[in-house]
């Protein structure tokens, strides 16, 4: 039990953090929202994922990664393959010259399913793939950069590098990847239909639920032996690995951590949305995360999920009833928390409202001061 309350829970303040998201988007704005909006608020949580993988890889490990949205897109184009296949049976596609493959294959005349496509006919094959491409694209990443001690700005440059040259295949690539269109008419998961109302709802569900579970095996992660290594390097690197620490395995393996779950958060988008395209897994988008989890408070698994669902309502707000200068209010909210709040909202939460007595009853910080200044009290009166 002080298992899961200490180490995936946070203790006392975690819990209680994660007790109130989660009443927030398991109960809250269901009940609050149509299914139109409550759709829209399904994306922004699946974009969340990016925003807790650089909780990991930036606020803690202190690596600025700038290409999020490579992995989010693997994660996204594994689901969107297997559902688009499903979606090919020869039946649909009898018009087609080559019935059976997606209709992109068949407008760029293709005559048959290319060899790596094959495998997603299976939705097992999808799910391993969603695991596993991410982990291995960011471990060849990882060992070319870290084990020359690439980091900092440099780091964040090549992988924004590499979102762009991903980004550039995939159009390319057209009559393989659905080029700029993307992969599109996804319409069942294993022969579920995915388009109605109800199928959104548990869509909904299972997204914000696995979110919650990232954020709790995260926590774990942060709150190991690894975790309170993974700091010590991004304030003293050299200092870790002159005690015997293989710094850059660390750097790895918390690299493809983030990596999977942003692609966790990719697949979540395809089933969630309907559709992937490379206008996700570019720069853009990738930068859009880093200011998710900057908004949110870098070092806050919770506070980024908060950062991510106002970015992106304000962002939608902004477009709905500004369009010429929603792009100009935008950057304006980014600069103004960065300026005044550079800790986001989590900072805002520890300065303004984590202080108020209520708060302090709340989570025991009052009792747990007076315990503390009546042991040291003890201590004093022994010693004399």
């Amino acid at each position: 039990m002080n298992f899961v309350y200490d180490r995936l829970l946070g203790g006392r303040n975690g819990a209680i953090g994660i007790g109130i998201l989660a009443l927030l988007i398991l109960i809250v704005l269901p009940l609050a929202l149509d299914i139109f909006r409550l759709n829209l608020v399904g994306k922004y949580l699946t974009y969340a994922f990016a925003a807790v993988s650089l909780v990991l890889l930036w606020g803690y490990g202190g690596i600025l990664s700038l290409g999020q949205g490579v992995f989010f897109g693997l994660g996204g184009y594994a689901m969107a393959m297997f559902l688009k296949l499903e979606a090919s049976d020869p039946e649909s596609t009898a018009i087609q010259s080559t019935p059976g493959i997606p209709d992109f294959m068949d407008w760029n005349q293709l005559t048959e399913l290319p060899w790596f496509w094959v495998p997603f006919e299976h939705l097992w094959v999808a799910i391993l793939a969603i695991f596993v491409v991410p982990a291995a694209f960011a471990y060849l990443i990882g060992v070319s950069m870290f084990k020359r001690r690439v980091s900092g700005v440099y780091f964040a440059i090549i992988t924004q590098v590499v979102a762009l040259i991903l980004t550039i295949l995939i159009v390319g690539q057209q009559g393989y990847t659905g080029g700029i269109n993307g992969i599109t008419d996804l319409k069942t998961l294993n022969g579920w239909s995915i388009r109605p109302d109800s199928a959104k709802y548990v869509l909904y569900f299972v997204n914000a639920v696995l979110l919650l579970a990232v954020i709790c095996v995260s926590r774990f992660v942060l709150t190991s032996k690894f975790g309170r290594l993974l700091l010590a390097m991004k304030d003293k690197e050299d200092r870790v690995r002159f005690s015997g620490y293989d710094v850059a395995s660390f750097k790895i393996f918390i690299f493809c951590l983030a990596a999977v779950i942003s692609a966790i958060g990719g697949a979540m988008f395809t089933l969630q949305v309907g559709f992937m395209s490379p206008s996700f897994v570019g720069i853009v988008p990738s930068i859009e995360m880093v200011i998710f989890a900057a908004v949110g408070g870098r070092m806050s698994l919770i506070g980024v999920v908060y950062g991510t669902l106002l970015v992106n309502a304000g962002k939608t707000a902004f477009s709905e009833s500004f369009p010429e200068v929603w792009l100009f209010l935008m950057g304006g909210l980014f600069i103004a928390v960065v300026m005044f709040f550079p800790n986001g909202l989590a900072g805002i939460y520890d300065k303004y409202v984590r202080t108020l007595p209520f708060m302090q009853r709340l989570l025991g910080e009052k009792k747990a001061e007076s315990d503390s200044k009546t042991e040291a009290k003890a201590e004093l009166e022994g010693a004399k």
